[in-house]
C-alpha cells in the first residue's frame, strides 16, 4: 500500500463507522471471536514468525504474547455485555422528576501504532478494547518486526471485518502519512521521543492520545527476604525476551552488604533458568536488530575500563552474527554510569548501591517516574514508605511483571513513563466516550415555579435554601 492511499483507507474506515457497521453487540463479539479464532488458527505462524524477529521460543510467544491475547479476547467476550450497559445515576431534586445515565459509545476511527518488541500483543491487545468499544481500527504494526508484521497483514483481513479493520505495513513514510490523518484516537506504545512526536501530531486535530512509553524501572531488595527467591524472580523478569521488555526490572538497587549476597544469587539464577550454554538454549532470545546490538554491547564494552561502569560479574559474552547477548550483571555501578541514563531495553542488569531505603527511595523519586517499580521486602514499614512516598506507573511487592496478567488492574505509565491506562475494562473504556444523558417529561413543569426567572421572594428562598443544603 502507498503513502497515497491511506487517506482512502482513513476514509473507507470512517465510511463504515458512521454508517453504523461497528456498534452492535453482535458485530463487536463476532470480531472478538474471530480475533480468537486467528490467535488459535495462526497460532503456528505467529510463532514462527516471532522466532524470525526475536528469538523468541514457542512457548515464551504462547506465554506472552499468543496465550496473554487470547485470555484478554476472552475476558473481552465475557464482560462485553456490561461494559455496554448504560450506568444510571441520580437526579438531583432540583431537576426531578428526571432520569439520568452515562452511556458509553464509540469514538470512531482509532489508530493503534505498536513496537517491535512484543510486536503481536502490544498491537492486537489494544485492538480487543478498540473492538470491544464499537470502533472502526487501523493497526501499524513494527517494521522492526518484518516477520510478525507480515503475519499480521496476511491474515488479519480473513478474520476480522474488512470494512472496519485495516493494517498499514511499513515505516516512517507511512507512519507519517497516517498521523497527517484525522483520528478519533491514538494508542502509541513506544518511546517518549516518538511519543511526543505522536503527540504533537495528534494535537493538531485535538485527538486524543494513550502513550505507552517506558522508563527504568528499578527494584529494591534488602535483606528481609529470601535473597535465593528474589534472585531468581529478578533473572526470569530481566532476561524475558532477552530483557526486551518495557517493564523488565531495569536496575537493581540495594545496600552494598546486600548486593554482595544478591550477585552470586543471580549467577545461581541464570544457570538454573538458562543453563551454561545459553547461546544454545532455544528459551533465550536475541535482539533485534544490529543497532540495538551495538548499543547494548556498548555498556558492556565500558564496563571494567570506564569509571562507574561496573565490574561484569556474571554473563558479557556476545554474538554480533547471531546477535546475542548473555543475561549480563553489572556490580558497583554508579548513578552517573551511561547504562543507567536511558532505559537499557536488553539484558544488562546493573547493581547500584544505595546508603538505606530514605536513599533508595530518594534515588528513584529524584528521577523520571517509571513504569513500573519492583520491591522485595517482608517489612510492611518499608512496603507502605514505597506505596506512599513514590509514583510509578505500577508497584508491585515480590513478582516484577506480573501485574501485567491481573485484567483489571490497569496497566499505563504516568510523566515520562505515559498517560492513560488500558487492559480490561480499561481497554473498552479508553476507546469509548462516556456519553452523558438526561431525560426530563415536558408533561410537568417543574423548573418555571423554581428556577427560571422571574425571580420572586418565594424562588430566592427556595434557591438558597438547596444551596445551604449544599454546603
Amino acid at each position: 500500500m502507498s503513502e497515497a492511499d491511506i487517506p482512502l483507507v482513513v476514509a473507507g474506515l470512517r465510511h463504515s463507522f458512521e454508517h453504523g457497521a461497528t456498534r452492535s453487540e453482535a458485530w463487536r463479539r463476532a470480531q472478538l471471536e474471530g480475533l480468537r479464532r486467528l490467535l488459535v488458527e495462526r497460532s503456528d505462524v505467529f510463532e514462527a514468525a516471532l522466532l524470525a524477529d526475536l528469538g523468541k521460543s514457542g512457548t515464551e510467544a504462547q506465554l506472552t504474547e499468543i496465550g496473554f491475547l487470547v485470555s484478554g479476547s476472552d475476558h473481552a467476550l465475557a464482560h462485553l455485555a456490561r461494559w455496554m450497559r448504560p450506568r444510571r445515576v441520580a437526579a438531583p431534586l432540583v431537576v426531578q422528576p428526571a432520569t439520568a445515565k452515562v452511556l458509553p459509545e464509540p469514538l470512531g476511527v482509532a489508530l493503534i501504532i505498536a513496537p517491535w518488541n512484543y510486536p503481536l500483543m502490544l498491537l492486537l491487545s489494544p485492538l480487543i478494547g478498540a473492538l470491544a468499544a464499537g470502533n472502526a481500527v487501523i493497526l501499524k504494526p513494527s517494521e522492526l518486526a518484518p516477520a510478525t508484521s507480515r503475519a499480521i497483514a496476511l491474515h488479519i483481513p480473513d478474520y476480522l471485518d474488512r470494512r472496519a479493520v485495516a493494517v498499514i505495513e511499513g515505516g516512517i513514510p507511512e507512519t507519517t502519512a497516517l498521523l497527517a490523518q484525522r483520528f478519533d484516537h491514538i494508542f502509541y506504545t513506544g518511546n517518549g521521543r516518538v511519543g511526543r512526536i505522536i503527540a504533537r501530531a495528534a494535537a493538531e486535530h485535538l485527538t486524543p492520545v494513550t502513550l505507552e512509553l517506558g522508563g527504568k524501572s528499578p527494584a529494591y531488595v534488602d535483606d528481609s527476604v529470601n535473597l535465593a527467591e528474589a534472585a531468581k524472580r529478578l533473572v526470569w523478569a530481566k532476561f524475558l525476551n532477552a530483557g526486551q521488555t518495557c517493564v523488565a526490572p531495569d536496575y537493581v538497587i540495594a545496600r552494598r552488604d546486600v548486593l554482595g549476597r544478591l550477585a552470586p544469587k543471580l549467577a545461581d539464577a541464570i544457570l538454573e533458568l538458562y543453563g551454561n550454554a545459553v547461546q544454545g538454549n532455544p528459551d533465550y532470545g536475541r535482539i533485534v536488530n544490529d543497532a540495538q546490538f551495538a548499543r547494548l554491547t556498548s555498556y558492556l564494552d565500558e564496563a571494567g575500563i570506564e569509571p562507574g561502569a561496573g565490574e561484569i560479574v556474571v554473563g558479557g559474552a556476545r554474538d554480533a552474527e547471531s546477535r546475542y547477548i548473555e543475561p549480563t550483571v553489572l556490580a558497583g555501578v554508579s548513578r552517573e554510569a551511561a547504562v543507567m541514563r536511558d532505559e537499557i531495553f536488553g539484558p544488562v542488569l546493573p547493581l547500584v548501591e544505595v546508603e538505606d531505603l530514605d536513599d533508595a527511595i530518594g534515588f528513584v523519586t529524584g528521577r523520571d517516574k517509571p513504569l513500573a517499580a519492583y520491591v522485595f521486602s517482608e517489612d510492611s514499614s518499608t512496603r507502605r514508605r514505597w506505596e506512599l512516598e513514590t509514583s510509578s506507573g505500577a508497584l508491585t511487592f515480590g513478582a516484577p511483571v506480573l501485574h501485567l496478567t491481573v485484567p483489571d488492574l490497569p496497566f499505563g505509565g504516568v510523566g515520562e513513563s505515559g498517560q492513560g491506562s488500558y487492559h480490561g475494562q480499561r481497554s473498552f473504556d479508553v476507546f469509548s466516550h462516556q456519553k452523558a444523558v438526561l431525560s426530563k417529561p415536558l408533561q410537568v413543569d417543574t423548573l418555571g415555579p423554581t428556577i427560571m426567572p422571574p425571580f420572586t421572594d418565594v424562588k430566592d428562598k427556595l434557591v438558597r435554601n438547596w444551596l445551604g443544603k449544599l454546603r
